[in-house]
């Protein structure tokens, strides 16, 4: 079945419901698609036709809902840019997609003004100012009753890699509707009076639970640009039942003073992903949230392919460290662990992370050498390092290239990273592989702290030492107040602090 016409559906069925809450309005069902159809037809004539991408840079704010719609409505295929961007970034993404129109929020035109001269297929930049509201309201409220077919293109979504330019996962109808199965299986229930509230953007993770609420008869909640007090109090307001959070967002939320002035009597379910989240943000998070924390694990081309709830995220499973993983493979997905030659291996065994799962990409947007390299066989490869155990957790241990392999013995920076982002004053750290004479590579931490803290250089390698072992603590350490350097999508760049302690080498690796 296709989005179009489940959404459709879901429409009529729910037509006096709240759909669509706003900071300053809230909209039924029938008042949303009616906004979408008259986006739809303002795209139609300006000849957008079935098939063509049309791009959105926005908050989560009323009008990205009419987008939402509206792609779907007029069978395009949405491609959402990413705030955080530079403008080159932008016009990558356009021009890698051959992009028509882009509509764009007046906060960010200035990013995508007059890329209509530099992306050959730009046609339109449309910018939703003050004037916005009258020009929807001018459009025709005729529905088009579009067809699209399961296999037709729906979205493209761009992953965001810390090495190399982003790169457009293109998925079908039914590919988005199984994902948002996938993602409503994991929660508590949805129901129609369950309430999604969306902290983060709707381009990036928030946005898989925008279909399945929808086709549950409930409501979405958009918050607006980020804003810690505005969300909790907008979250209380309006019996916020399901969301999604980063752990940077979670953390935020947590801390906020507001947080803990009374009970989440309502709030049933928190959905955390995106990065790893250290035991100190998860178990403060609890405390003030209660037993509603989910976590998943995926990646924009195939995801979610394991999560768990509160009960096995911080319960007793003899064999398991249920903290320390991404969470149980979920039933709709296949995991696998494959040596360098692309063979399974045994239980407990680390390798490659390759999955399978329905929803998960067609391929890579008009790179057809790319997608051989990662869809093979109809599986995933991820590029992560990881393992499995006898409890179907799967633990994620680090990005491929990123392992440093130090006197033989391979180290995962990401286990040094939660143990040092544990430590008091720590705002963020990264762990990378540096030249060593005797060992062939080290570890080295640079670790971000508040301007007032006492953390030493000592305590990070006595913390990592202590629990993790000797081996793989790190030998140089690096305490700075500076932020560390990230990608336009806010992932952290290892290789950008590294790239300076192997200058003028061959290899980005040491042998012995």
């Amino acid at each position: 079945m296709d989005v179009t016409t489940l959404m459709r559906k879901a429409a009529v069925f729910n037509a006096d419901r709240p759909a669509i809450i706003a900071e300053d309005r809230t909209v039924t069902f029938a008042q949303s698609w009616d906004r979408g159809v008259r986006l739809a037809n303002a795209l139609i004539g300006l000849c957008v036709e079935p098939g063509d991408r049309v791009a959105a840079l926005e908050d989560n704010i009323l009008a990205c809902a009419d987008l939402y719609l509206a792609c779907a409505i007029a069978g395009a295929v949405r491609v959402p840019l990413y705030a955080r961007n530079s403008r080159e970034a932008h016009q990558h993404m356009l021009d890698g997609t051959s992009c028509t129109v882009v509509l764009t929020d007046a906060a960010y035109a200035d990013s995508v003004a007059g890329l209509e001269s530099d992306v050959e297929s730009l046609r339109h930049v449309i910018v939703r100012d003050s004037g916005y509201e009258n020009w929807l309201a001018e459009q025709s409220p005729v529905d088009p009753m579009i067809s699209r077919a399961d296999d037709d293109w729906y979205i493209i979504r761009h992953s965001g890699g810390t090495t190399g330019r982003a790169k457009g996962a293109g998925f079908t109808h039914y590919d988005w509707v199984k994902n948002g199965r996938n993602w409503a299986y994991l929660l508590d229930r949805m129901t129609a009076d369950s309430v999604v509230g969306h902290a983060g953007p709707i381009s990036h993770a928030s946005g898989y639970l925008f279909l399945p609420i929808w086709l549950a008869g409930g409501a979405n909640v958009l918050f607006g640009a980020f804003d810690p007090q505005r969300v909790l109090r907008m979250m209380r307001t309006h019996r916020v039942s399901h969301m999604f959070a980063s752990p940077a967002l979670l953390a935020a939320l947590a801390r906020h003073p507001e947080s803990s002035s009374a009970p989440w009597p309502h709030l049933r379910s928190i959905l955390v992903g995106g990065s790893p989240i250290t035991d100190a943000t998860a178990q403060h998070a609890r405390e003030v949230f209660g037993d509603t924390l989910y976590q998943a694990f995926g990646q924009t081309e195939a995801v979610p392919l394991t999560g768990m709830g509160p009960d096995e995220w911080f319960g007793d499973y003899p064999g398991s460290t249920p903290a320390r993983s991404a969470g149980r493979v979920l039933p709709f997905a296949q995991v696998e662990i494959r040596d360098e030659n692309d063979r399974p291996l045994p239980i407990g065994e680390s390798g490659e992370i390759v999955a399978k799962v329905e929803g998960q990409m067609h391929g890579y947007w008009n790179e057809p050498e790319l997608t051989a390299t990662r869809l093979i066989d109809g599986w995933i490869h991820t590029r992560d390092i990881g393992r499995l155990d006898s409890n179907g957790f799967l633990y994620v241990l680090d990005r491929a290239e990123d392992m440093i392999v130090s006197g033989g013995f391979n180290i995962w920076p990401a286990e040094l990273e939660t143990v040092i982002a544990d430590l008091p004053d720590v705002l963020e750290v990264a762990v990378f592989g540096i030249p060593h004479e005797k060992w062939g590579e080290t570890p080295m931490a640079v670790v971000a702290v508040d301007a007032e803290s006492t953390l030493s250089e000592q305590q990070v390698i006595d913390a990592c030492r202590d629990r993790l072992g000797s081996y793989k603590k790190p030998t140089r350490v690096q305490v700075t107040t500076d932020p560390l350097p990230k990608s336009v999508v806010g992932k952290l760049l290892r290789r950008t602090l590294r790239e300076p302690y192997w200058s003028g080498r061959d290899r980005h690796v040491q042998g012995v």
